[in-house]
Order: structure tokens, then C-alpha cells, then sequence
């Protein structure tokens, strides 16, 4: 009897771990799409969460979200903030907050519990948080914009002049100088809760105590100074002390102030360095203390005695004072900081993941090039600054030239002019000393450094006894991984992948070293490529910010935003450019499910599309830069500018039938039409199946968006194939406009193998051209001239991801809820793998094969299916997790079959 109980029990337990294994699970909790953000507006203020089940084709069918104002309030059940109660619902992600009004500067602590199909509960998600931010100008506290010293409005050179001034120019200025400030405090009581709210122009470094606050490069974001401010918040309890406290502050030019001693691409300044703060300070008891910016800080200049973001920095290690970012420091010699000009921008929290070093790269190579003079090749071109270590005597100065090439005497080559650009740094010569420039940075693979040891004799001169490159770029979390069989295609995949991070910073730079300004034709080339390789959702939000602060007032949207040079012509106004203001919001939509920013931007966004109207020609736009950089340069202008009118104004008018506005989505949908129509009575000649000069770009722009007629379809497609065969050799020629929709055109309508023909080969300009030639970073043109590292021709990785990998979601799928799972298994290439992080979790594929198998394992996320198309025919056996599959569709040698969430491997015989 007792042996009996006992089995009882452990079946019994054992049935309780499985049932408890069998659940579904919430494994990811996100506010505003990060992980305990800080800085949130309310008002913005949306959930989403990822779930896990072992079980097959599972979904959401109800959730209950949380918040309390403390961790113990969370954790004991008391949900005195908000309590949604039990929501039936499959929606997972961008679930806004419908709550009472939250407090500014506040710390809310949450959580997430979820029903899986068979309404069984998971347990509750671990606790997150989120901190808000700072609503209005009352919540600063009086804090006060302080500096060392003021440049009044009369001083200001905005817009920037493009490259310098000429010389005698009234407005010439000198570099502003970089000061350090400090304030000191005392910490009476026992701190519960200190967040710092901080924004430092053009950038800052802060400290508390000796120690740094974060580690962000370059904050705060770049942004239209005379609009937007970006803040940040930090907290930084852990740091303070009983007794005296001290915090210090470095500021940097950025692109706040630009002179113009180096190269620059624009000359200009908003004003002199300048510091806001605000440390709010909560103590056990309920009390609440503020340290704010004002006259009562001390201010004098730092050790950087000169800093721009195109020309680079100077430091003078003499010039330290140690501790002076600590409590005690003397400080008599300071003087009190000053109240600066007010800046006019709004400030507010900046919503993307901060600029961080995020690689070290270690020097491959080091060649004696001349006297006291050694250039490091680091073997990789990179965003990057250079951090050396060094031992020498007090005034001893090291000159480093960043360079993407070398001359054939070996030593470094400033490509497009871009000179000088150096770092300088001198010594104190009391031992082993290490410095990294920042408020600077460049496109970097080889370093030369100037007045070192290079010989046994040069016993005098300093030694180096380290040299790196720090890599800076963007945190956004990787979004996705790839690779196949084929070994140009994984170099490809890298080469453009360092384009890519390379130019992701606080918005998308075209390149890091020459101009380091956000064109715009880069992210709407390129949103696609980038978003399968890292999460570019909230750095998106911010790029709409930049574009809805630079829009004109007759509603363009110039090419560049921030606006910081006012350029002429197409150089200003580029549809291909300008369009940015309209699809990145649709992109959000798409991918990622945001409805809330197109009801933000949608006067923006139809303010520029009056704008494209009354600037078209019979429902033409025949002006812009048009397929930029392409070979030959064949395709007419008008055919790239109408084609992204028509894509945008289509766009458009889905956005307004989203958010109820439906005579306007009628009116969008009719002047779509009336573009298509002019577009092909235009540039179509039906005789001869071509578009305009019959370019790749003038093909498959219209197969790829939309604009051939049903009945011509098959016969453009079919010419842009047979052009691509038998005129171009499969050479490559349509520029950074066109290439995407000549690789989308082929790879979704039955032609990879076209695609993989173009793609895998050396000989003649393209991908694997610019590896032969030695690039590590996707170059700016074809023919591996100008920009060593430029993401703006990087469409491919759209086919690595959505085509060899068959990771996509289907046409009229939001978010990737509905997964369209199509490998295409071309050319040569016997396995592929990718990895894609949905806004509902991984998506993962792996497949191999051989003559007589095709093995294709995938990873479904809870709460979304897909519908998976495998190479087939109609006597291939298929196999689902070892069972013969019989419920599919066959079309066209392809299988299709409905899959829910789950891990499925899948085989073809």
C-alpha cells in the first residue's frame, strides 16, 4: 500500500512538471521595443511581449498586463498603477498603455501574463521596468543651459556653409573650446532613487564620483538643433555616497559647431558647448531633493584643445587635473559656469539605443614607413577611433592619421579630399598613458602614427606599446544571421554587413568619413537589408523625428535630415531622397506593426505629398538625382523619381484607410492610378517590351513596384531576363536606386538563378568584384572608387534573408504574424541557414540539399504561422517531423504547406 501511494505521488509530480513544461511561457517583455527603457513619454507608451510553448501552433487568446509603482508592490499582487484584467485578445505586440496620467521622472515596474489556445495561463513574466521621462519645462526643476563660456545668436552660422568659408569672411570662427564642469553636493539621508537627466551640446561625457555615467560615444543624438534636443536619463543610485558627492561633465562640438581649421564638409555653429542637468534625488522616506544645472557650477576648459566631427581632435594630457570630477577637488582656480544663449530646440528623451564602442580591433600589420613614422593596418575598414597606450617624456606629441588606403609608398591616402582628419595627442610623460579621442571618429582601416620610436637608437622618442580601433555604432540589437555553402556569398554577406554597422550611428550616415549626414536615399534604399540584420525600430522613430523638424514650409522634405547644409538643385529635392518622409512610416506599419506613427507624421507626410503633386508634370516628377551611381548611366530620371511617386502616394493612401481617414485614401488611391497611367503612357513601349532605354533599373523598377500592367507583366519580366542574358553578360549596372528592385524583380517572380548567375563572380564590377579588389566594406561605387564604406548598394542581403534562406512574411502580413517561408535552393549551393528576430520572436531556417532530398528545418514563433513553399513535384513524398505529409498544395513544382508555431523539420524526397 505504501509503495502504491509513493507511485501515485511520482506520477503525480511527474505530470505536474510536464503539465508545467507544456505551458506557454512569456520569455521577452518590452516597453517601446526595449528592455526597461528609460526617458518614455506616456504618451507613446506600448507593451509587447514574446512567447514560448512546446506544444505545436499556439496562440495568444488572452493577456492581463501589470504595473505597480514599486518591485515589492509588483511581486506581492498589489497593482496600484494599472491592472488591465483579463484581455481577450491575440495582439502581442504594440499594446498601448490605457492607464491613469503617470508621473514625470518616475520609475514603474511592470509585468505580463499570457492564455495560450486552450485559455490555459502562463505564469507571470519576470518584472520589468520603465523610467518616464520629463514632460514639460515646469519638470525641470529651473535647471538652467550653463558653459564655459557664451556665443550670443549674432555668432551663429546656420544653415552650415557647404565646405568652408572663403577666406576674409566675417563669419569665420575659431573652434569652440571643450570645458570641463563640475558641481558639488552632500547626501544627508538614505537614497532610495536617483535618475539623472542630462543633455550636453554638441555631446558630452559625464561622471559621478570619479566614474563614468553609461557608456555612450557621441551623445546625445545628432538631431535639428533649432527643433529637437535630445536628453537622456540615467540612474545612477548605485553611484552616490553618503556624505559628498561631485559630478563632472565634458562637452564636445559634435555637430553642434563645426569651424573649420580641418577639413569639414560644412562650416557652421548653433552655438558654444553647453550643459542642462537634472539629478533628482528620492530618499527612503518619501523626500525628494533636486541638483540642477546653474551659476553654482564651476566651468574651465579641458585637456581637448580642439575637437570637430569632420576634422578630428587634439589632446593635451598635460593639461589633466586628476580628481577633478571628484568631491574635494580644489577648484578656486574655476571659474563660475555662465547662462548661455538658450538653445532653441525642444528637448526631448532621445528614444533610440545609444552609439557605443562595440568592437576592438587588433592591428594585423605594421610597416616602417618613413622617420618616426609606423602605419597599423588593421586588416578591416570600420567606423572607429584609434586607442593608444603610450610611454614617453612630458611634451612629446603623437600625430595619428586615420586612412581607408594607402599611397604605393605605403603611407595613408585621405580618399575625396577628405584632409586633414588626425588625432594629436601630447604626453605628461609620468609613465604608461592611454588616450582615445572623443568627440571624433572616421572610416578607418589603417592608422599612421607620427613621432615614435622606430629604431633601437631613437632611445628619446616615445614607445607604443599598444594601438586599437574602437568600433562605434549603433546598439541596436542584431536582428538576424546568415549563411550558405557558397563562400563569396558568406564574404559578400560580411562585407556588407560592416557597411551596414558602419554607418549606423544616431541616425544613418552614408559613409563614416567624408560627410557623416543623413541622406535619405540610404535608409529608403536600404530599410529592408538593414532590418533583417539588426533592429532599426526605434532608431527609424527617431530619423522620422529629423525629417519631420527639417520639412520646409512649402512641405519638401530635403534630402538631408537634419538639414545641417542647405544644398541646391536635386541635391535638395530628390523624390527618391524626399519619399523617406512617406515609406518609413509605412515601413513601421509593415514590419513592425506601428499604427501610432503614421497618425503622428501623417501631416507631415501629406504636406510632402501636396508638395510632389504640384511639383509633378502631367502626374510626372522629371527632375532629381535619379539612379545614382549606376553604370552607364542610362536610365532617364523621371523613370526613378515618377516610379517612387507612385510607390509613396500608394503607401499613402493604405495609411489614411488605416487610420479612418477615408476620403483621403480614396483621393491617394486615385492619383496612384493617374501616375501609373501617365507613367506608362510615358516611358512604355509596348512593340518592344521595354521601359525607357530598357535599363535593368527602368525594368525592374516597374515589375518590382507595381506599375506594368497585368497583361505586360510577363513580357517585361521576361525582356529584363533576356537583357540581362544575352546584352549584359550578367553584368551588373543599375545603381543604388535601382539595384534593389533588379534583385527583388528576380528573385520573387521565378528568376534566382538570373540572380545568382549576376551575383556569383568576380570579374566585372559588383559584390564579389569589390572583394577581389580588396574591399572589407561594401564601397560606395561599383568599380571600388571614392567611399571605402558606404551601405547605400547593400540590396542583396534582401535575397540572402528572404530568398536562399526563405525568410519573408506574406503580401498583406503585418509585423511577420503570417511567415511566408520560401528557400530557393539555386546555383550551386547545397545548404543555407538563416536567423530573423520578428517583432513575435525568432524566425529560424536551416536547409540542405542533395540529389535526391531536400531537408528544410524551421522555427515558428508562438501566435503566428506561416505558409511554407518547398521545391516539389507531384510524386515527391514530404515528410513533417518524420510523418508523411498529405494535406498540400502543389503549383509550379513548389508545395505548399500551412504551418502554425513550432519546430518543424520538413524533408522532400
Amino acid at each position: 500500500m505504501k509503495g502504491r501511494k509513493i507511485m501515485v505521488l511520482v506520477v503525480f509530480l511527474l505530470s505536474v512538471g510536464l503539465t508545467a513544461r507544456a505551458q506557454i511561457r512569456v520569455v521577452a517583455a518590452l516597453c517601446d521595443n526595449r528592455v526597461n527603457p528609460v526617458g518614455i513619454n506616456p504618451r507613446d507608451l506600448f507593451f509587447s511581449w514574446e512567447m514560448q510553448s512546446p506544444k505545436e501552433s499556439v496562440t495568444q487568446s488572452a493577456y492581463q498586463v501589470v504595473i505597480a509603482s514599486s518591485k515589492a508592490n509588483l511581486t506581492s499582487g498589489q497593482f496600484d498603477v494599472f491592472n488591465s484584467d483579463v484581455v481577450k485578445s491575440d495582439q502581442s505586440i504594440q499594446v498601448h498603455y490605457s492607464g491613469k496620467a503617470l508621473q514625470s521622472a518616475q520609475t514603474y515596474f511592470w509585468r505580463v501574463r499570457v492564455w495560450d489556445t486552450d485559455k490555459k495561463p502562463s505564469a507571470w513574466s519576470s518584472p520589468q521596468q520603465f523610467t518616464t521621462g520629463i514632460f514639460t519645462p515646469a519638470d525641470w526643476k529651473n535647471a538652467r543651459w550653463i558653459g564655459y563660456e557664451d556665443l550670443p545668436d549674432s555668432g551663429r552660422v546656420v544653415p552650415f556653409v557647404h565646405l568652408k568659408m572663403k577666406p576674409g569672411d566675417s563669419r569665420i570662427f575659431k573652434n569652440a573650446r571643450s570645458p570641463l564642469l563640475r558641481k558639488e553636493f552632500t547626501m544627508t539621508r538614505k537614497v532610495a532613487k536617483a535618475l539623472l537627466f542630462i543633455s550636453g551640446l554638441g555631446h558630452y561625457e559625464a561622471s559621478i564620483n570619479g566614474s563614468r555615467i553609461g557608456d555612450a560615444f557621441l551623445s546625445p543624438g545628432w538631431t535639428s538643433y533649432d527643433k529637437t534636443i535630445l536628453y537622456n536619463t540615467y540612474d545612477i543610485t548605485d553611484q552616490l555616497r553618503p556624505g559628498s558627492n561631485a559630478m563632472g561633465v565634458l562637452l564636445g562640438n559634435g555637430f553642434y559647431s563645426i569651424s573649420q581649421e580641418r577639413y569639414v564638409k560644412g562650416t557652421g555653429t548653433f552655438g558654444n558647448p553647453k550643459l542642462i542637468v537634472l539629478l533628482k534625488i528620492t530618499y527612503t522616506d518619501g523626500s525628494t531633493d533636486h541638483v540642477i544645472s546653474d551659476q553654482s557650477w564651476k566651468a574651465t576648459p579641458s585637456p581637448i584643445t580642439f575637437n570637430t566631427i569632420y576634422g578630428g581632435e587634439d589632446y593635451d594630457a598635460r593639461l589633466e587635473q586628476k580628481g577633478w570630477n571628484t568631491a574635494g577637488f580644489a577648484d578656486k582656480a574655476w571659474k563660475n559656469a555662465v547662462l548661455v544663449t538658450l538653445p532653441k530646440g525642444k528637448l526631448l528623451p532621445e528614444i533610440d539605443y545609444p552609439v557605443r564602442f562595440l568592437d576592438s580591433l587588433t592591428a594585423r600589420k605594421m610597416t616602417v614607413v618613413g622617420p618616426n613614422t609606423v602605419v597599423y593596418d588593421f586588416g578591416q575598414n570600420c567606423s572607429g577611433v584609434p586607442r593608444i597606450h603610450v610611454n614617453g617624456k612630458a611634451g612629446q606629441i603623437l600625430k595619428m592619421t586615420p586612412a581607408e588606403l594607402l599611397h604605393s609608398d605605403g603611407t595613408v591616402h585621405h580618399t575625396d579630399g577628405v584632409t586633414p582628419h588626425s588625432y594629436s595627442y601630447t604626453l605628461k610623460g609620468d609613465g604608461a598613458e592611454t588616450w582615445q579621442p572623443r568627440f571624433s571618429y572616421f572610416a578607418v582601416r589603417y592608422v599612421q602614427v607620427e613621432g615614435v620610436r622606430v629604431k633601437a637608437e631613437e632611445a628619446s622618442l616615445p614607445v607604443v606599446t599598444e594601438l586599437k580601433i574602437l568600433h562605434n555604432r549603433n546598439a541596436a540589437p542584431a536582428n538576424g544571421s546568415f549563411a550558405c555553402s557558397n563562400a563569396l556569398f558568406n564574404r559578400i554577406h560580411t562585407l556588407t554587413d560592416w557597411a551596414i554597422k558602419s554607418n549606423l550611428q544616431s541616425y544613418i550616415t552614408d559613409n563614416p568619413q567624408r560627410e557623416k549626414l543623413s541622406w535619405q536615399g540610404e535608409q529608403n534604399f536600404m530599410r529592408t537589408a538593414i532590418h533583417y540584420t539588426y533592429n532599426v525600430y526605434n532608431l527609424y522613430r527617431s530619423l522620422i523625428q529629423n525629417m519631420a523638424d527639417a520639412q520646409h514650409e512649402n512641405g519638401l522634405v530635403p534630402d538631408i535630415a537634419p538639414e545641417y547644409i542647405q544644398f541646391d538643385g536635386p541635391f535638395v529635392d530628390s523624390p527618391e531622397w524626399g519619399t523617406t518622409a512617406i515609406l518609413d512610416s509605412w515601413f513601421l506599419y509593415q514590419f513592425y506593426g506601428d499604427t501610432s506613427v503614421v497618425r503622428k507624421t501623417y501631416g507631415m507626410m501629406t504636406r510632402y505629398a501636396d508638395f510632389l503633386e504640384n511639383r509633378a508634370t502631367d502626374n510626372l516628377l522629371l527632375y532629381g538625382l535619379g539612379d545614382w551611381l549606376d553604370i552607364g548611366k542610362v536610365t532617364p530620371v523621371g523613370v526613378t523619381a515618377t516610379a517612387y511617386y507612385y510607390h509613396s502616394i500608394s503607401a499613402l493612401s493604405a495609411m489614411a484607410a488605416l487610420i479612418g481617414k477615408t476620403n483621403d485614401a480614396d483621393r491617394y488611391r486615385n492619383l496612384a492610378k493617374t501616375i501609373k497611367t501617365a507613367f506608362n503612357t510615358k516611358f512604355y513601349n509596348p512593340e518592344k517590351k521595354l521601359y525607357a532605354t530598357g535599363s535593368q533599373t527602368a525594368m525592374a523598377m516597374p515589375i518590382s513596384m507595381g506599375l506594368v500592367e497585368e497583361t505586360y507583366r510577363n513580357d517585361v519580366l521576361n525582356k529584363l531576363v533576356t537583357n540581362i542574358q544575352s546584352i549584359d553578360a550578367h553584368r551588373l549596372t543599375a545603381g543604388d536606386v535601382g539595384n534593389r528592385y533588379l534583385i527583388k524583380s528576380l528573385y520573387e517572380n521565378g528568376h534566382p538563378e538570373t540572380l545568382f548567375t549576376m551575383t556569383n563572380r568576380d570579374d566585372v564590377p559588383g559584390y564579389g568584384y569589390l572583394l577581389k579588389r580588396g574591399a572589407t566594406a561594401l564601397v560606395e561605387t561599383w568599380d571600388g572608387k571614392a567611399s571605402q564604406n558606404q551601405l547605400a548598394m547593400g540590396h542583396i542581403l534582401e535575397w540572402f534573408y528572404e530568398g536562399i534562406a526563405g525568410i519573408a512574411q506574406e503580401e498583406n502580413s503585418v509585423a511577420f504574424k503570417h511567415l511566408k517561408l520560401r528557400p530557393q535552393p539555386v546555383g550551386d549551393l547545397t545548404w543555407a541557414r538563416g536567423r530573423f528576430h520578428s517583432p513575435y520572436g525568432w524566425v529560424m531556417t536551416s536547409w540542405t540539399k542533395t540529389a535526391s532530398r531536400f531537408r528544410y528545418q524551421v522555427e515558428i514563433p508562438v501566435n503566428t504561422r506561416a505558409t511554407v513553399y518547398l521545391p516539389a513535384r507531384s510524386r515527391s513524398k514530404i515528410y513533417k517531423n518524420g510523418k508523411i505529409v498529405r494535406d498540400y498544395k502543389i503549383e509550379a513544382n513548389t508545395a505548399l504547406l500551412e504551418l502554425g508555431s513550432g519546430q518543424y523539420e520538413l524533408k522532400v524526397e
